[in-house]
Order: structure tokens, then C-alpha cells, then sequence
């Protein structure tokens, strides 16, 4: 399908949109909705519960009111309905019946009476109490205001036009930092400018008792804005090392370098630090949600091991936000979105992630080089390759994201990320490969991502298909694109793309120390060899087992309990011992609970403890140093 954008003014809003919709979902008609008033009381936001109040102008008839349920950048229906409760609709002072849909059940029906003009909604959101999912939990000292999880609307409005006009009362004491536009403050209340709801729902913010801001960019650098709003659990977490804060303004300008064009008029890094909120990032036009650990900024470890984090957020400003796959642009939030391209969506954006990260200095060379070299032996010790592609990940992401760990190996997960990476990186060396030199992956980044795309400062949403993928790649470098993705996407490959690491000069090879990047973030988890095929907790709780792995031939699977090695009770420092001593071939002694009962088994494993390192490959250009150096001034 040809890439077209249509151009559309909003009258108040110094921000110019294209149409992020596609044109055929428009036919149905809609209902007129003017100014939306919105109240968010998160004052009990440390108990979980936040108020919410809402006038909706409305028509005499009937009236359907909608939760957001397929939520971008989390592709997936995962409008967390279930945490609506209290739910009163009153037009005049008068309650109204409402009626849920028996097939849609994020869909409430009512009647509007002759005379009115205005729905006024109220309902409450009850967070979730421990991390999990997308949803916010706050914890007792912070909260991220994600929007869609506050709003009902008229079904079939569109988000473009409709404004709304969002107001929020904070705990006592607490601030907040983000990209919205502020009208009034009052003491622990914040009134903003009118706002698309499709902008809102784009734009969350953080709030804190403990805040920072800092800023990284902005007229000075020729840039526009760029902000971090930090907020924390206390206020040590908030004394970033200025090495550190350097970095991730050298980030700002290697993105720039990358891209050629910002398509934003400012952009704001949310990051709340916790370990009581669930971790993860979350992209948007103009900001990106990032939910970390409390020791984030001040932790050599805990950093190194989520420096790619912000870089792969901000990346998504350009790949997924502004530049996006046809089967995400939906006409709201009802709409089932389509997941298949997320290998670029996603995959692309992991790769760079990683590029920036190094490039920046959030990550030395060196680092950048091991966190790939953990990707390929993850991938290379994955049992699913057997039956499932790479493109059946992306294909059926939303079911993926919420899978249990428990068999994660033969099942598969969301590996158009690492997988993702992987395959671009490989592009990116054939690219350098096949143009002597001349081009680059990076080239493809501005050309369809960038600056290519004509637009600087504005949001806006193009979509594209996968032939227009292919098509901007054989311009830039001939070749056979689509049969080069499609063998590495639709086809069983018993390996990773292993060809941008092999032929960018590097091997994967193993050494008995660590790999950082290997280990889990919770130091609950042991640090075993990927070839084991076994994962499990400190306490001997396994987690994972792959499948025809020494662990599964060995007769163990999840849930069972490690109760003792080679007759001595289970501990870390027992089960790795025992790993390194049986090199000689005899089988590790292993008594284990399952539920209430007890067996034992045999395992054999002669491997050790061994982790994956890149080893220089003196025969071949070193193409992957030539990739992760910095483009930008500043380092």
C-alpha cells in the first residue's frame, strides 16, 4: 500500500497532527463530541484506588460508552476493565440505568433523556497491589497517570477530534513531570490545556514525592526540549553520577545523528524508580514510560544490565510512533490491531536500542559486544525453534506477553526482540557488505524513519506495509530482501541470524566467568549455562525446562523443587560445584519434591559452567565496532 498522510490542523493545539487513522474505518458515523472534562483525584493513590470523574457532552438517544481496550505499544487487548468499579452515570442531578454488552464487555449502554446535554460518568480505578502486566501500581511514594486506564468515551468518536480537558489532584506533597501542557496549578492540583484524546493517551505522566528534572537538550543544542522526569521511592535514588546523566545527553544528539529529524516539539524520558511497580518501558510520540528499578541510576549492575532501556523507548518515537506497521493504525481503541510486523516494530527498535546505548556511552563497546553475544546463545539453546518461526512470535504477540514462564523454552516467547536485533544486525552488515563500505543500515533509518520523511517538530502517524520495508532496503542496497527476511522469518531455523555477529568480525565462543547479560535481574535465579536447558531459583524451585535439554532428559520440569545434590541439601554454591565437577561424565545426583512427593534423578551434563563471550575473528573486518562507534559530537 502506497504512504500517504493527510495533513489536518487543530484549532488550539500548537502541535500540527497528520491523520494517525486509517481512512476506511471512518465510514460508520460518529457522534458529535465537543470538550470532554476529565478529573483524575489520585490523592489515595498510595492505597491503590484513584477517582475519576468525567462530563461527556451527549445527545438525547441512545448512548454506548467504551474502555480502552486495545492499547498501543502494548499490542495486545489489555485495557485493563476489570479494574473499573463504582460506575454511576447521572444526567441532571438524575442517576441513569447502564446496561454492559454481553459480547463486548468493555461497552456500557444507556439512554440519554430528552433536554440534557451532558453525561456526567464517575467510576473508580483499583490498581493492582503487586507488579505485574502493563497496569499501574503505584507504590507508596509514586505513580505513572497513564490516561486510557481513567477514560470512557462515546463509541465511534473519533480520538483525533475529540478534545479533552484533564485535570489531576495529587497526594499531598507530591509533584509531577511530563509533556503535557499545564493551564493552572493549584496547591496538589494541576488543570492542563485541552488535548486530542488520542494525544492524551500518547502522553502519560509520572507524579512523586521524591521528583527530579533534568534537562538534557534543548535551544542551545539546536534541538528540541528534552527532559527527564525522574521520580522515586526516596531520595537517594535521585543522585545520578553526572557521568552518567552525560551519557544519556550524548544519547539525545546520537539519536539526532541517527535520524536526521525529531518529530515532536519536545520530548520528556519518564522514569520512575521502584521495586514495587512492575518494570518495563512503554513508547509514545513525545515521551517514553520507564518503570525501573529503585537502584537504577545509582547501581553500576542494576544500570549496565537496563542501559538499553531508555535508548530503545526513544528509538520507538521514530520506529512505531511516527513510522508505523499499517496493522497498528486502528480508528480507536476498540480495534483489534494487527501484530505480524513487529519484527521491525520491535525488532528493529531492540537493535538500535542497543546501538545507541553504545554509541552514547551508556554502554562501553565492549558491553554492547557481550549483550549480543547473550542474545545468540539464549536464542542458539532455544528448544521452539523446532516447531515454531520467528514470525509466529510477532504474529501472535499479545497471547505471548502474558504466557507463564513455566516451559517458556519450548514454547517460545516475544523473540522478535533479541531474535529481532539479531536479523537487523545481520542486515546491517550485509548492507555495509554488498556497498563496500558505502552504506549502512543507518542510511535506511533516515531515509524511512527520519529525515527522509519531510517532517521536523510535528506528530504524526505514517503507516507502511512490509513490500515498502523491502523496497527502501533494494534502493539503497540491491538485493533480494524479501527472500532474505522471509527464509529468516517464515522458515524453522534451528539457529539465530548468527551472520551479523560471524561476518562483522566477531565469534561467540565461552569462558567460565560470567556474562553479565546473561544473568536475570532477580538474584533469586541462578546464573546456569543456556545448554543445560534448565532455569531455577535460589530456593531450588525450577522454573524452566527446555525440551531433548540435559534437564529435561533428566526427568525434571516446572514446578518441581530441588531438594538435594549428590546427597547434600540444595544451595547455590552445591548445584554449581556439582556442575563444574562433572566433567568426568558422571551423572549429577539430584532429590527432588514435586508437590508432596519425592523422586530422584540422574542428570548428566559433562558441559560446566560456561558463558557466552564475542571472540575477535582476525580473518574478517571488524564491522560491529565500525557499527556501535558514536556518530555524534560530544564524546
Amino acid at each position: 500500500m502506497k504512504n500517504t498522510h493527510i495533513r489536518k490542523s487543530l484549532t488550539g493545539i500548537s502541535l500540527l497532527l497528520l491523520l494517525p487513522f486509517l481512512p476506511n474505518l471512518r465510514a460508520a458515523p460518529q457522534p458529535a463530541v465537543s470538550l470532554i472534562e476529565l478529573w483524575v483525584d489520585a490523592s489515595e493513590a498510595p492505597r491503590k484506588i484513584f477517582h475519576v470523574r468525567m462530563a461527556i457532552p451527549a445527545s438525547p438517544g441512545p448512548l454506548t460508552l467504551v474502555y480502552p481496550k486495545w492499547i498501543p505499544g502494548e499490542h495486545g487487548p489489555t485495557g485493563p476493565i476489570v479494574n473499573l468499579a463504582g460506575l454511576r452515570l447521572e444526567a441532571n442531578g438524575r442517576e441513569l440505568p447502564w446496561r454492559r454488552d454481553s459480547r463486548d464487555l468493555f461497552a456500557f449502554h444507556t439512554e440519554i433523556p430528552m433536554s440534557v446535554s451532558r453525561l456526567d460518568v464517575s467510576f473508580d480505578y483499583l490498581s493492582p497491589t503487586s507488579p505485574g502486566g502493563f497496569s499501574t501500581n503505584p507504590s507508596a511514594k509514586l505513580a505513572v497517570i497513564d490516561w486510557h486506564l481513567f477514560l470512557l468515551y462515546p463509541k465511534g468518536i473519533d480520538p483525533e477530534k475529540a478534545l479533552v480537558r484533564p485535570t489531576l489532584r495529587l497526594p499531598a506533597g507530591w509533584r509531577w513531570g511530563g509533556a503535557l501542557q499545564q493551564r493552572i496549578e493549584r496547591s496538589d492540583e494541576v488543570a492542563f490545556e485541552p488535548i486530542p484524546l488520542f494525544l492524551l493517551v500518547d502522553t502519560p505522566i509520572v507524579i512523586g514525592a521524591h521528583y527530579r528534572r533534568i534537562e538534557l537538550a534543548g535551544a542551545p543544542d539546536g534541538l528540541p526540549p528534552h527532559v527527564m522526569d525522574i521520580v522515586a521511592d526516596s531520595e537517594w535514588a535521585l543522585d545520578i553520577p553526572e557521568s552518567r546523566l552525560s551519557a544519556y545527553r550524548q544519547l539525545v544528539r546520537e539519536a539526532r545523528a541517527l535520524f536526521g529529524a525529531m518529530h515532536y516539539p519536545r520530548y520528556h524520558f519518564l522514569v520512575s524508580l521502584s521495586d514495587h511497580i512492575s518494570h518495563f518501558g512503554l513508547e509514545h510520540h513525545q515521551t517514553s514510560n520507564n518503570q525501573v528499578p529503585e537502584r537504577f541510576f545509582v547501581n553500576d549492575e542494576v544500570h549496565r544490565r537496563l542501559a538499553d532501556l531508555l535508548p530503545h523507548e526513544f528509538v520507538h518515537s521514530w520506529c512505531g510512533k511516527t513510522l508505523r506497521p499499517h496493522g497498528l493504525v486502528t480508528a480507536d481503541y476498540q480495534q483489534e490491531m494487527l501484530t505480524d510486523l513487529l519484527w521491525v516494530y520491535e525488532g528493529l527498535t531492540q537493535y538500535y536500542g542497543i546501538v545507541l546505548a553504545v554509541r552514547s556511552g551508556l554502554l562501553s563497546m565492549d558491553e554492547g559486544r557481550q549483550l549480543l553475544a547473550a542474545y545468540a546463545d539464549e536464542l542458539n539453546h532455544q528448544t521452539g525453534r523446532r516447531w515454531r518461526p520467528l514470525q509466529d512470535t510477532a504474529t501472535a504477540a499479545h497471547i505471548l506477553y502474558t504466557a507463564p514462564v513455566e516451559w517458556a523454552n519450548w514454547r517460545r516467547g516475544v523473540d522478535f526482540y533479541p531474535e529481532g536485533a539479531l536479523l537487523w544486525l545481520e542486515a546491517d552488515v550485509l548492507i555495509r557488505r554488498l556497498t563496500d563500505g558505502r552504506r549502512s543500515l543507518d542510511d535506511f533509518a533516515r531515509e524511512f524513519f527520519g529525515a527522509g520523511t519531510g517532517s521536523e517538530g510535528r506528530i504524526f502517524v505514517k503507516p507502511y506495509a512490509v513490500e515498502d520495508i523491502y523496497a527502501a532496503l533494494q534502493k539503497l542496497a540491491p538485493y533480494d530482501w524479501k527472500g532474505f527476511f522471509t527464509a529468516r522469518l517464515a522458515e524453522k531455523q534451528p539457529r539465530a541470524p548468527m551472520g551479523g555477529l560471524t561476518e562483522g568480525g566477531w565469534t561467540v565462543s565461552y569462558r567460565e566467568m560470567p556474562n553479565p547479560f546473561v544473568l536475570s535481574l532477580s538474584e533469586e535465579v541462578l546464573p546456569l549455562p543456556s545448554s543445560l536447558g534448565l532455569v531455577v531459583k535460589e530456593d531450588g524451585l525450577i522454573l524452566d525446562v527446555g525440551r531433548e535439554t540435559p534437564a529435561y532428559r533428566s526427568g525434571l520440569g516446572p514446578g518441581m523443587r530441588i531438594i538435594a545434590v549428590n546427597g547434600r541439601r540444595f544451595s547455590r554454591e552445591v548445584f554449581l560445584q556439582a556442575l563444574a565437577s562433572a566433567r568426568d561424565g558422571r551423572p549429577i545426583q539430584l532429590l527432588v519434591e514435586n508437590n508432596e512427593f519425592f523422586t530422584t534423578h540422574e542428570l548428566r551434563y559433562v558441559g560446566g559452567v560456561r558463558f557466552p563471550y564475542l571472540t575477535r575473528d582476525e580473518q574478517k573486518p571488524d564491522l560491529l565496532s565500525r557499527i556501535l562507534a558514536p556518530r555524534a559530537a560530544g564524546r
